[in-house]
Parts: structure tokens; C-alpha cells; sequence
């Protein structure tokens, strides 16, 4: 590094809290059974997931199928 970070003791605003949203990584681990289905979805939302996959490189299914687990979960707790 070609320059120093001086730190100082100053107040640095108000906070606000995030809850944390991202699952824990024993439960990305874990496998469930899953069910194999065919489904239809609109050629757009299929763009979307194909894109996104790409970006982050992994299969678009893999997403839609974290997406459903996320929502199910979710819907559990309420």
C-alpha cells in the first residue's frame, strides 16, 4: 500500500441493521429429495434465471429451485 489509512475516533452517523437473509452454510449443504416436475413459465422469466445463471456461473434451475425452497421456508415460519 502506498498510503497509510489514518483512523479516527469520530461518531460516523446514524446505523440502520440489516437482518441477515442469507441462509447458513450447513443449510446450502444439506440435500433434500427432490421431486422432479414439468412446468411452464413465460419466456421472459426464463430469460431472467438464463441470464442471472450466467452471471453468477450456475444453472438457472438451480436458482428457480433456491427461489421456491426460500419462499416455502418463509411461508413456513409465518
Amino acid at each position: 500500500m502506498s498510503k497509510e489509512i489514518l483512523y479516527s475516533n469520530e461518531p460516523v452517523g446514524d446505523l440502520n441493521l440489516i437482518p441477515d437473509f442469507l441462509p447458513l452454510p450447513k443449510e446450502l449443504a444439506l440435500k433434500q429429495q427432490n421431486t422432479e416436475v414439468t412446468i411452464s413459465l413465460s419466456s421472459d422469466t426464463v430469460a431472467y434465471f438464463k441470464n442471472t445463471a450466467k452471471k453468477h456461473h450456475t444453472q438457472y434451475q438451480k436458482i428457480i429451485q433456491q427461489l421456491l425452497d426460500e419462499y416455502v421456508t418463509n411461508q413456513k415460519i409465518l
